[in-house]
């Protein structure tokens, strides 16, 4: 019965039109410096019209270059602008359509707004959107033109950074110190894509066009060259498994510090980059994520604003102008109909916009769901090993080195301890230069608990490790009344059980507290402080 009405339908299905959606490619935020802000944010106006002259298939008119409103229609290249002034401010705003040139029924449109504010300087802002039926969309994004045109003429600033065409090139060790400078700003807003060069003496790396890359993610990443002088700079400071050398190239992400997690911030090793079909498959997977992640933290209406959103001010503004001036009757109608076609074509984009975050999130959802399935399997079968390992007689830890000196520690943490045991950015930020001076002791504490603790509490064994004694004056208890709550991985844990020397001392240099619980998802000890006593409400 089924089969006979798919069948039966299938002819009028056909006929119908696809449907077309618009997704979202890019956005891009920044101001532009100058001590003249009307006359900067002037010339930016004149390098996106004369981008959009190229692409017009005909002539702008003169309203264009007055820099005023005008509509612009042409077979599908259309372009409508707006200007928006009053007292506080001034708003020009444009939005341009592009058939794309080898995929029928695509069509790429661009969004641009150059805002001026009283004493500030002017702000600059574009979106990239794609029109199109395609079930799966496959693109490579790529920053419009218009972007390198006014990092070139005007210069663009995003956050503290001035942006540049060229990628950065970071020789020396103060120049290598100036990048951990931008890597940790905590004001950073895009990626930095770091990639190192080999021992050979080139000047660029053998199969990564850095040049074009740093061309297609202008305004939404950087692209910074790191000779080998300068790379060792990087692993001092934030430890080999933070860090990238040898020819591999490397993510950091904004919010980026030196307790973060270095799986977050991808690395693609040297050898994955010896090919050209490697080096294009990280080139396509670095342009990705610079566009996403600029949608992720580029806000709409706050750091990018939509043209739909201007326009409809205009509108209700051309309509207030009217009723306030009298205007006729057909005049305030014709007002409220074209603002009621703009609104109509609004709430169209935006559900077509909400149709494709909702697939985006279910995309994700998956996704997510799937790594977390396949981690908690890697977990069991890594214990697994491990279990086999000691049935005959060998010990997996036996060879570790213990970190001499606390800067080492979270790095020894995520090279040795990785799937067993984790650290909190509160406990990395805690562990960095504490008062503490027995790094050895902690680090061997933090092994117990990746180690024999973690192997009671997967077996169900937790209770039978309370008052443990690790080693001379240190123990393993329930914290009790100090028991508090935190957040980690966007889950809420309880910090139940901590790892405490003898005694009630609260001198700082010889107390040692490591605050800590089990999680059994991810069958690991999440340690959320140390190595200091914690102040709580019962102490």
């Amino acid at each position: 019965m089924v089969k006979n009405m798919t069948n039966a339908f299938s002819p009028l299905a056909s006929r119908m039109p696809r449907v077309v959606r618009e997704h979202e490619v890019l956005r891009v935020a920044g101001w532009i410096p100058g001590g003249d802000p009307a006359t900067i944010g002037n010339t930016a106006i004149g390098e996106v019209l004369r981008w959009a002259q190229r692409r017009s298939g005909g002539q702008l008119p003169a309203e264009a270059w007055e820099h005023n409103s005008f509509d612009y229609l042409s077979g599908g290249r259309n372009s409508s602008c707006v200007r928006l002034q009053s007292d506080a401010s001034d708003l020009w705003a444009i939005r341009a359509d592009d058939p794309d040139k080898a995929v029928a029924e695509r069509i790429w449109t661009t969004e641009v707004v150059v805002g001026q504010l009283p004493d500030q300087p002017a702000k600059f802002s574009a979106r990239l959107l794609v029109s199109t039926p395609e079930a799966d969309l496959q693109i490579e994004p790529h920053t419009p033109g218009f972007i390198q045109q006014v990092v070139e003429n005007c210069r663009l600033i995003s956050g503290s950074k001035l942006l540049s065409v060229a990628p950065a090139v970071h020789e020396t060790e103060a120049d290598a110190d100036e990048l951990i400078d931008y890597l940790i700003d905590p004001s950073r807003q895009l990626p930095i894509f770091v990639v190192t060069l080999g021992e050979n003496g080139q000047f660029n790396h053998p199969t990564l066009d850095t040049a074009a890359l740093s061309r297609a993610v202008l305004g939404i990443g950087h692209v910074a060259l790191l000779h080998p002088a300068a790379t060792w700079r990087l692993t001092e400071r934030f430890g080999k498994f933070k860090s990238v050398f040898g020819g591999a190239a490397r993510v950091y992400l904004p919010g980026f510090s030196d307790d973060a997690d270095p799986y977050i911030h991808r690395l693609v090793l040297a050898n994955q980059l010896e090919t050209a079909e490697g080096a294009a498959r990280a080139t396509s997977w670095m342009r990705q994520l610079a566009a996403q992640e600029s949608i992720l933290r580029g806000k709409l209406g706050r750091d990018v604003l939509p043209f739909a959103a201007i326009r409809d001010a205009s509108l209700q503004l051309r309509q207030q102008n009217l009723r306030n001036q009298d205007a006729s009757a057909s005049d305030q109608l014709v007002a409220a109909n074209d603002r009621i076609a703009a609104l109509e074509t609004q709430v169209a984009s935006l559900g077509s916009e909400q149709d494709y975050y909702i697939s985006e999130y279910e995309k994700e959802r998956a996704r997510a769901e799937l790594s977390e399935s396949q981690a908690q399997k890697s977990a069991y079968r890594i214990q697994h090993l491990t279990n086999q390992i000691k049935a005959k007689g060998d010990d997996p830890d036996q060879d570790i080195a213990i970190p001499a000196s606390w800067q080492e520690l979270p790095a020894w943490c995520d090279e040795q301890l990785a799937g067993r045991l984790v650290l909190t950015p509160n406990a990395h930020r805690g562990a960095r230069n504490p008062v503490f001076t027995d790094v050895e002791t902690a680090a061997q504490c933090l092994l117990w608990l990746a180690s024999e603790c973690r192997d009671q509490r997967i077996n169900g064994g937790g209770g039978s490790i309370n008052n443990v004694t690790i080693k001379d004056g240190i123990q393993n208890a329930s914290c009790g009344a100090d028991t508090y709550e935190f957040d980690w991985n966007g889950r809420r844990f309880s910090a139940d059980w901590h790892i405490k020397n003898g005694g009630n001392t609260r001198d700082p240099s010889r107390c040692l507290r490591i605050y800590y619980c089990f999680d059994p998802q991810a069958q690991q000890i999440i340690v959320s402080d140390m190595p200091a006593h914690r102040r709580t409400g019962a102490t």
